[in-house]
């Protein structure tokens, strides 16, 4: 229902079991395998997964093929009953750039996962041509750890089986919790939040065992201190950030960008979103893709 149109999807299977991710398959695309390929990676949040880059990837079909997995645990991919690391996800971007990606390919991503998408091109440098984040953080920098938040220690203390799911059934899986979220915590304007946004994000959320992936992120279990990282980052990369973002400011990425400026080319500050300008303001996002694409040759 939320794959635009001319997209269908693919899989690969990776060590925690099969991930999808979605590609252009005729419609108003043609399938020459010569392009050059961008990679779409979102962020985490209650139901998030690829829609998060649906009102932008299309925009780029006709120039370049399109790849945009839902990361395991997350969207139609598979969601094993366990505990996440942040190593768990920067192995799985890995592997997926190892069986998808013949040559170095430029990566955008979100949020927590463009911190695991920057460990994983220091590990693995020559899997990427460039790295375009948005509001990239791995949520511990330079004193501001989300893991200290109310909202992690209240997930954190009820970390048993049987609450683990009533949480998640009652604050999370629900149209009214996936409002919250993302008026509270995604959007700078509650206004640009419309219903197909809260569908696809609540189908998401109501997957079998999305619960264990989401509580992790909700607990803390895969922040990390970026700033550590950081500094070994050969990659060329451009950051976007949104000044709504909860919690992580600008302020941050200003900082992190200051640590590496030779590989971290551009920061780009948007005033009037939050820490998903990809959703909130997609063709704004769109301009400024094409813009920095080049930049990062």
């Amino acid at each position: 229902m939320f794959i635009p149109r001319g997209f269908g999807e693919c899989s690969i299977t990776t060590k925690l079991g099969r991930m999808v991710y979605y590609t252009a398959q005729g419609g108003p695309w043609d399938e020459c395998r010569s392009k050059e390929t961008l990679v779409f990676l979102h962020g985490f949040g209650g139901g998030s997964s690829a829609y998060e880059w649906s009102k932008v990837y299309p925009a780029f079909a006709a120039e370049y093929q399109i790849l945009a997995p839902d990361l395991i645990g997350w969207g139609r991919s598979d969601h094993p009953t366990r505990s996440y690391t942040a190593e768990d996800y920067i192995a799985i971007i890995t592997e997926f750039m190892e069986q998808t990606c013949p040559v170095p390919t430029t990566v955008i991503a979100s949020a927590l996962t463009a911190a695991f998408t920057i460990r994983a091109a220091i590990k693995r440098p020559e899997l990427f041509k460039s790295l375009i984040v948005t509001t990239v953080a791995g949520l511990a920098e330079f004193g501001q750890d989300y893991r200290r938040s109310g909202f992690a220690q209240f997930a954190q203390s009820v970390n048993i089986p049987f609450l683990n799911q009533l949480l998640y059934g009652t604050g999370v899986a629900n149209s009214f919790g996936i409002r919250s979220f993302l008026e509270q915590r995604q959007f700078a304007d509650a206004a640009r939040i419309y219903p197909e946004i809260v569908e696809a994000y609540l189908q998401s959320a109501q997957r079998p065992n999305a619960e264990y992936a989401a509580l992790s992120f909700v607990r803390g279990d895969l922040c990390f201190d970026l700033s550590q990282y950081i500094t070994k980052l050969t990659v060329p990369t451009a950051m976007i950030w949104g000044k709504g973002s909860e919690f992580t400011s600008p302020d941050i990425g200003r900082k992190l960008a200051e640590m590496n400026p030779q590989a971290i080319r551009r920061f780009y500050y948007l005033d009037d979103v939050g820490f998903t300008p990809q959703l909130e303001q997609p063709a704004v996002t769109i301009g400024l893709i094409r813009q920095i694409l080049p930049l990062l040759e």
